[in-house]
């Protein structure tokens, strides 16, 4: 039985449920398996899609849909995991797309505002130096395009708490390596095709890399392991060797949370 706010959809039922992988206009829902259904809202990224997915998650979140286990929002799409012995997937699928549809009573939760301290050069700039030369630009030019640009973080996903940031100008957008490297570290600033990211963890990766921050994306010591979420708007702030070296002291330890300005 349904508890609290939740929604038993499990009991609405209709002569004629919400469609699975048949629409071909938007929004959508597309069959992941059998037990998860995606809403798509556009089939390119952009942040008019990327606002309807997070308040569709806001939505769920406040008036709990029974059988849904979890929402994962991406770029344009919003997945939900869900339990079928609890809820039929076209019957989720009519209430997802009635909300989808109709429901502007819910907004997306406001997205914080952040600065990132970045020391662009050293070891972790890999490709700063081609960067430049394949845009046919200064160092110290591509530095300050990438300073230049407010960055709006898509979504979280690929490693823990990593973020995909969209916002890079234009002619910094350049493609990933052929071959990954095997490691980048932690606070790693790369660039991948039209988008921007940090990187959270240690890994591999075909990012292109200019620099490193030292406030860490993910730390599971943390009250609140991960430091970004979907919506959040960040800036870069360059710093020289020295403040980087003094802010990993301050960034690594436990009790350290980067708050928004807003």
């Amino acid at each position: 039985m349904p508890t609290g706010g939740d929604i038993d959809v499990t009991r609405n039922s209709c002569s004629n449920p919400a469609p699975i992988d048949s629409a071909t206009s938007y929004p959508r829902i597309v069959r992941n398996g059998d037990q998860a259904v995606s809403v798509e809202f556009a089939d390119t990224v952009n942040e008019t899609a990327n606002l309807k997915v997070l308040a569709l998650s806001a939505s769920i979140s406040s008036n709990p849909i029974v059988g849904v286990r979890e929402t994962i929002p991406t770029y344009r799409s919003l997945t939900l995991i869900y339990d079928a012995r609890l809820v039929r997937g076209s019957v989720l699928a009519e209430e997802l797309m009635r909300r989808a549809r109709s429901d502007a009573s819910y907004e997306p939760p406001p997205g914080r505002r952040f600065e990132f301290p970045v020391f662009y050069g050293g070891e972790h700039a890999t490709d700063l130096e081609e960067l430049a030369a394949i845009k046919n630009l200064s160092v110290d030019e591509v530095i300050g395009l990438h300073l230049a640009g407010e960055y709006r973080v898509y979504l979280i996903g690929f490693a823990p708490g990593f973020a995909y940031l969209g916002g890079l100008p234009e002619i910094l957008h350049t493609p990933r390596l052929a071959t990954p490297r095997q490691r980048i570290e932690a606070g790693a600033i790369g660039i991948g095709g039209r988008q921007s990211s940090i990187n959270s963890v240690p890994g591999p990766s075909g990012w292109r890399f200019i620099g490193r921050t030292p406030y860490l994306l993910f730390n599971p010591l943390r009250a609140r392991p991960f430091l970004l979420r979907a919506g959040d708007r960040i800036r870069f702030r360059r710093i020289d060797a020295d403040e980087a070296a003094h802010l990993d002291e301050r960034a690594g330890q436990s009790d350290f949370e980067l708050v928004g300005t807003v």
